[in-house]
């Protein structure tokens, strides 16, 4: 069983920068395309960035687009959310991601693609 562990959450200013982290184990790491999504309070999830498995393809929601960067590592078995300019609609809980069953240079781009998901970590622009 895949387990998808988040951390690196927390209480910012806004135009500062916060990285997130997601350690996978349980599983192959590379047989998973990875991605990022959050969910404010009283609103649905969101999509914010995914990565293929292989080639580091990405794509971005355009409300984060420039500002954040997802990447991964298969030695350590960790993908990264680097989050720059941080705006106070950033607030929200992140969830890190996991698809699997795809091919090597499919990248998320929704939400609802996702099959397997962590526990979320906070993150809290104030403005």
């Amino acid at each position: 069983q895949v387990q998808l562990v988040e951390s690196g959450g927390g209480l910012v200013q806004a135009g500062t920068s916060l990285s997130l982290s997601c350690v996978v184990s349980g599983d192959t790491f590379t047989s998973y395309a990875m991605g990022w999504v959050r969910q404010a309070p009283g609103k649905e999830r969101e999509f914010v960035a995914g990565i293929s498995q292989f080639f580091r393809r990405t794509e971005y929601a355009g409300s984060v687009k420039g500002r954040f960067t997802i990447s991964r590592d298969s030695a350590s078995n960790t993908v990264w959310l680097q989050m720059n300019s941080l705006k106070p609609e950033d607030t929200a809980t992140y969830y890190c991601a996991g698809k699997s069953g795809v091919t090597r240079l499919y990248v998320p781009s929704d939400a609802a693609e996702f099959d397997y998901w962590g526990q979320g970590t906070q993150v809290t622009v104030s403005s």
